[in-house]
């Protein structure tokens, strides 16, 4: 007997579970319902529209609902809002303009997605404070942007969307402020790494203002923002990014069970605590694959996945999801900027032991033109070495990168499986030891004990008087600039002049990016010395030297090679 399935909402969740439905089942009754004008658009493209990156609106509507109802034979009906489920009938109510109706099922399909969080702030229902989360949504802003040519935006918050958007409305000409609560833009990065990005926002001449929240939206077409600083900024008009919550509305009226953090919560079958309903997307707390711990990770790729699971497990395939990892990835003018795994952050939040390292490698062989530098950070546990998360910060290359170590992970690798990892190489492409190898050697390293480190973030802790700061660059290097204290021998230097170096005491050890610290390290310890290498080396320390408006320039090492590095 054929099954009458109702999908809430369209998208990836919901027409993505709808298309994989019809082709495991031909006989099912498959009705889409979709509050919005469209079921298929891409919302992770709605930024580049508005910059004019993306030119043709059309371009954004992956899928019509001509074309889905007759390639698939699906039932879909846009405007029609489902506003109540009555699981004792399995019905749903629905609403499409005046006409309220009852609509049946055997499965109920929820991906209802999440909203932009609008905080409660006097003013915030100015017409020109705007979000973007639909078609609807940047149709305004686009509109907005051709009556009044707006000479300065704010935006507020400095995630994914906030600096997506703050860059496009930097294309069309405006001077943007990015106003971010926390003390960093782009949560998913480590603040050391997200100091690379911020640094380039700055170069663009977008302003940021860290550390700082909306108190008070003031006037109508020139709107004044009162910050908890006391600061205030003006602008024509200002698009809220402060992060998104979870649709879950009707599933909290209908009863079904809610996360504690906010989401619908779902079985490894992505079933809801009703058996005939199931909730997939941004709606759905989510197991986190590295803490194991339930998560919100609202991107586009699982809900993918997500809607494929759902369609086979309604056709009677039993198919579990396994959880996220959260692999992201930003372009941010000229850099790149990926994620993937557990950041610091997570792993202390769930008390979760780690080491972290840093490499710096070109995006391909450096005597080829072009090759540009990246940063790579993994962390990892300190007792088999298996990878916990990833970070890389560059100008080519990064999405290659990351999509390896977010494979590692999600098979439970370790730094000394990448080590291992044979990649394609030519000069064009990479190195003969790719970045990825080169971030396992150094973890591998570590762990081995052939290198003792120490990191940026305990520097500043320990008590001068008991080491000595060692810079081992070139002399032009360090006349450029340097840690204050530092004694300067350059590492080809360090044989000859090693007598200069105290033995009772430790010494940290520090070059560009840590290739020659590491060098250093070892001709010390060999030869007795109480050594440390600074990871990461001069410029992750640098990075963190920053104040707002005049962030040091770590980023030149983005843009050349530094000799012996």
């Amino acid at each position: 007997m054929s099954k009458k399935v109702v999908i809430v909402g369209g998208v990836a969740g919901g027409a993505g579970t709808a298309a994989r439905l019809r082709r495991l089942d031909e006989q099912a009754e498959i009705v889409l319902l979709e509050r919005g004008d469209y079921i298929s658009f891409a919302n992770c493209g709605l930024p580049y529209y508005i910059g004019g990156v993306i030119t043709e609106r059309d371009k954004l509507l992956v899928q019509t609902e001509e074309a889905m109802e007759e390639r698939f034979s699906i039932d879909i009906r846009v405007n029609s809002e489902v506003t109540k489920i009555f699981r004792e009938s399995k019905e749903v109510e629905v609403v499409a303009g005046d006409n309220v109706y009852r609509e049946n099922y055997d499965y109920l399909v929820l991906s209802p997605g999440a909203a932009p969080l609008v905080p409660p702030i006097p003013g915030v229902d100015n017409r020109n404070i705007l979000k973007l989360r639909n078609m609807a949504d940047v149709d305004r802003i686009k509109s907005l942007i051709l009556a009044q040519k707006p000479r300065k935006a704010a935006v507020i918050g400095g995630g994914y969307v906030g600096i997506e958007v703050a860059e496009n409305l930097k294309h069309i000409g405006a001077d943007v402020v990015v106003i971010e609560a926390a003390e960093q833009v782009v949560g998913p990065l480590d603040i050391e790494m997200a100091r690379v990005v911020e640094k380039v926002l700055m170069d663009q001449g977008i302003e940021l203002i860290l550390k700082d929240a909306v108190t008070k939206f003031e006037g109508q077409d020139n709107i004044q923002i009162n910050l908890k600083s006391g600061k205030t900024i003006e602008a024509d008009m200002v698009v809220l990014a402060v992060g998104v919550k979870p649709e879950i509305k009707l599933a909290k009226e209908a009863g079904l069970e809610i996360g504690a953090r906010g989401g619908i919560r779902v079985d490894e079958y992505l079933k809801t605590s009703d058996p005939f309903i199931y909730a997939l997307g941004d709606a759905v707390e989510v197991k986190d694959i590295v803490n194991e711990q339930w998560a919100l990770i609202p991107l586009a790729g699982p809900a993918n996945k997500q809607a494929r699971i759902v369609a086979d497990n309604i056709a009677g395939r039993k198919v579990s999801f396994r959880g996220s990892q959260g692999t992201s990835i930003i372009k941010v003018f000229n850099l790149t900027a990926a994620a993937t795994g557990n950041n610091e952050k997570l792993l202390n939040l769930w008390r979760i032991p780690y080491l972290k390292s840093y490499t710096h490698s070109p995006s391909h062989a450096a005597y080829y033109p072009g090759a540009i530098p990246m940063i790579v950070k993994i962390l990892f546990s300190p007792g088999n070495g298996k990878l916990l998360g990833a970070q890389v910060v560059g100008k080519d290359g990064v999405d290659k990168r990351i999509d390896v170590l977010a494979t590692a992970i999600r098979m439970g690798l370790t730094v000394y499986d990448l080590e291992e990892l044979e990649f394609a190489y030519a000069p064009p492409y990479s190195s003969a030891k790719d970045p990825v190898n080169m971030a396992g050697f150094t973890a591998a390293n570590m762990l081995k004990g052939d290198v003792r480190v120490i990191h940026w973030d305990e520097l500043d802790d320990l008590d001068k008087n008991n080491y000595i700061l060692l810079d081992v660059r070139t002399d032009e290097e360090y006349q450029k600039g340097h840690v204050e204290g530092s004694v300067h021998i350059p590492v080809d230097s360090l044989r000859k002049r090693i007598k200069e170096i105290p033995g009772d005491q430790k010494i940290i050890i520090y070059c560009k990016i840590g290739l020659r610290g590491y060098i250093a390290y070892r001709i010390l310890v060999q030869h007795g010395f109480d050594a440390y290498n600074l990871s990461g080396g001069y410029d992750i320390y640098q990075a963190l030297r920053y104040k707002y408006g005049e962030a040091v320039n770590m980023n030149e090492q983005m843009t050349k090679k530094e000799e012996g590095e």
